[in-house]
């Protein structure tokens, strides 16, 4: 990670420690970099959430672009997965999405996209970084050679014409619950479903700048358990802001997680055979229970670092077909390069439908386990971390849970905060294991 992009971008709270100028300054090297560098003009797409500073952020970005000589096809509010499959499948140099995911609406977020859809490359982000603290300078565009704004909105139009495609199944009389986060998704997941036979009921899909994702979406579910319930519908989806994420809810109000959703798929896929390497990608904060589950099914698995971006580089590298995290990031690189919400309840309509089971019968395999995570402020990870003691606090635990449960210690990324989870059979013991590391950390003088 850089000084300002983390593994989801440059993200925080708009025209705080993320304004204008950055925006500006970030359009004006990717425009140059993209173009006069390489002797062409670029073409970047854009797209944006319905956060009230994403106009501000699209401008800005778009200004920059064009005095650097690049023409910006702008796809107004739209998902990340749907510019992210736009700039792959349109020819494009690279594509911007101008969100902040989950976080609410004052924060606001800049993600860079390669050509072929994927994260951008961290050589390039930290030419960008210099760009931004001054290192070096980018000429204006003069003349002809100065960008434009093209409208855009037909890319948007093509990924919901791509998303309708991907069903194999009509959703006629199926109905279902949608709850858009007020959010990117509320111009396109219901016409998908609509489309595609589906009885939809939406929630949250009346964006006004300040309330995406508050007290909605995948990130705050319990409005749409309630839904679902109350309608008597037959499942229901969550959103988060900008729609990469997706979470479940089965008829009977329970939440399906990320970790479901992965196991459910990734026995569907073994079942027919397309479970290539016979493994599903999970990061380390997945939940015991889905270890448990895909053990049983004889599925085996990997394990990343927290965040999206490790699960796709993983699965890249080793060829896998599913993958994804508990927060319902959940990739399938057959069909897309990034986590993609709308995508992803649209695959678990298909197992649904294909098996001909309810979403509570396709999730009961996987049994959650009691967990407690606790957060340590320490004055050096690395130290508390690395010190004999603690990690001689760790093992023992591990030892007595064996394969009854298991002892995550993990360093935060953007904290000083070192992390202590523990699952197990209840609650009590989650406790008494992770209370006994943080005393070691305690003794041996690594709190704050």
């Amino acid at each position: 990670m850089g000084k300002y992009f983390g593994t989801d971008g440059f993200r925080g709270e708009a025209n705080k420690n993320l304004n204008y100028e950055h925006a500006v300054k970030i359009g004006r090297y990717l425009g140059w970099y993209y173009g006069a560098r390489l002797g062409k003009k670029a073409k970047v797409v854009i797209g944006k959430d319905t956060r009230r500073s994403s106009y501000m952020f699209e401008y800005a970005l778009c200004t920059g672009l064009m005095a650097s000589g690049a023409d910006a096809y702008i796809m107004h509010v739209t998902t990340t997965p749907s510019v992210s499959y736009i700039a792959r499948v349109d020819d494009f140099d690279c594509g911007i999405m101008i969100s902040a995911s989950h976080n609410p609406y004052y924060d606001n977020g800049i993600k860079l996209l390669n050509s072929h859809g994927e994260k951008m490359d961290e050589e390039t982000i930290l030419k960008v970084e210099d760009y931004i603290d001054g290192v070096g300078e980018v000429p204006l565009a003069e003349r002809e050679n100065i960008g434009r704004t093209v409208d855009y909105e037909a890319g948007r139009n093509r990924y919901i014409g791509y998303l309708i495609s991907m069903s194999k199944y009509s959703f006629k009389d199926k109905k279902v619950g949608l709850d858009c986060a007020n959010g990117a998704s509320w111009m396109i997941a219901k016409g998908v479903f609509d489309a595609l036979g589906a009885k939809t009921y939406v929630i949250n899909n009346e964006p006004d700048g300040t309330n995406i994702n508050t007290d909605c979406g995948s990130t705050h579910i319990d409005g749409l358990r309630r839904f679902v319930v109350e309608k008597g519908l037959d499942v229901g989806f969550a959103f988060d802001g900008d729609a990469d994420r997706c979470l479940c809810v089965d008829e009977k109000g329970n939440v399906v997680t990320g970790d479901h959703i992965i196991y459910i798929y990734g026995l569907y896929m073994k079942e027919r055979g397309k479970l290539l390497n016979n493994k599903v990608v999970t990061t380390v904060m997945s939940n015991f229970g889905l270890y448990k589950a895909l053990d049983a099914a004889g599925i085996e698995y990997e394990k990343t670092k927290v965040g999206d971006k490790y699960v796709y580089e993983n699965m890249v590298k080793n060829g896998h077909r599913i993958g994804g995290e508990q927060s319902g990031h959940i990739i399938f690189t057959k069909y897309a390069t990034t986590g993609d919400g709308i995508l992803t309840s649209l695959k678990m309509m298909e197992v649904m439908l294909a098996k001909g089971k309810p979403m509570s019968e396709l999730a009961k395999p996987v049994v959650f386990y009691p967990q407690v995570l606790k957060n340590v402020r320490v004055k050096s990870k690395p130290d508390a971390q690395n010190d004999p003691d603690v990690q001689a606090a760790v093992k023992k635990v591990a030892d007595d849970l064996g394969d009854t449960g298991r002892i995550l210690v993990r360093e935060s990324g953007t904290e000083p905060v070192i992390r202590v989870m523990v699952e197990a059979d209840t609650k009590e013991i989650c406790e008494k294991y992770v209370d006994s590391v943080i005393e070691v950390i305690r003794a041996k003088g690594h709190m704050e």
